[in-house]
Parts: structure tokens; C-alpha cells; sequence
């Protein structure tokens, strides 16, 4: 399957899904994709949270301008891969979205064979904010890694 959208989702739209966005952009894909974030509960749009945005910026990431956005149903296209943070987010899509197709809902971890999900930092210290944007990272590179082979294929 070849995608055109590579949508990151967690909860609101301002942390993870945020961060992993940013992350993305620093790595190079044989076929460039669009690079989305979105959120499952966005009631109002935000920018990302400041923690989060601090631990980009010291790794060299800017997302100035960033703002949350809801899901809609408008994003899942057949040509886009929507990667969540938490099974129990790839569920909720699946439930509240009709043309949500399975096979292109994924949990990053599952996806790319790590065994833990990305936990949510929220509420954290600083450090937890680091651990997260180390872990997304490690997920993140061997995404990029298996996009690129199957690009190959």
C-alpha cells in the first residue's frame, strides 16, 4: 500500500501526536509523505503543550505556530496511515469513524515492533517529557526505516 498521509493521533491533539510530527520531519523518506497531527478529543484548537514544545526545541525541532486538530473523518483516506500512540486510541477511531479502513490504523509501537506503548507524559516533570520524545524517537526511526523499505519493494 503506498500512502500520501502519515497522521499522527493521540488524545488532544497537543503532546505525543505533536511531538511525533516534529520528529518525522527530521528523518527523510524515500516518498514523501504529508505529515499530520490530530487529536480525539480537540474541543478548541491549542497550541502544543509547553513541556513538550521546550524538549523539541532543545532537540533542534521547531513547531512554532503549532495548533491541535480534531480527527474528522475527512482525514482518513485510503492513502493515509493513521499511527496512534495507544491501542485504546486505534480502537476509539475505529468505532467512531465508518470509512476507517483497519489495516491503515496502527499503533506506532505494535507497527514498528517495539513491545510498549508511548506512554502519556502529561502532568510530568521536564524528564518525563525527554523520555518521551526519546522513546517516540527510537519508534519513530524504524517507522521511517519500514516506510522506506516498503517504498522499496
Amino acid at each position: 500500500m503506498e500512502y500520501n498521509k502519515l497522521i499522527f493521533v493521540a488524545q488532544t491533539g497537543t503532546c505525543r501526536e505533536a511531538m511525533a510530527a516534529g520528529i518525522m520531519g527530521d528523518f527523510t523518506l524515500r516518498h514523501p509523505l504529508e505529515i499530520l497531527s490530530r487529536g480525539l478529543v480537540v474541543q478548541f484548537q491549542e497550541p502544543m503543550n509547553q513541556k513538550a514544545e521546550a524538549v523539541l526545541i532543545s532537540n533542534g525541532i521547531n513547531m512554532e505556530n503549532y495548533v491541535s486538530q480534531q480527527l474528522t473523518e475527512e482525514d482518513l483516506t485510503e492513502d493515509a496511515l493513521v499511527i496512534t500512540m495507544e491501542e485504546i486510541h486505534r480502537e476509539r477511531i475505529l468505532e467512531q469513524f465508518e470509512n476507517a479502513v483497519p489495516e491503515n490504523i496502527q499503533v506506532l509501537t505494535k507497527y514498528v515492533g517495539d513491545e510498549l506503548e508511548i506512554l502519556d507524559p502529561y502532568g510530568g516533570a521536564l524528564p518525563a517529557y525527554g523520555l518521551c520524545y526519546e522513546t517516540l524517537r527510537k519508534s519513530i526511526k524504524k517507522l521511517v526505516k519500514k516506510l522506506n523499505e516498503e517504498e522499496g519493494e
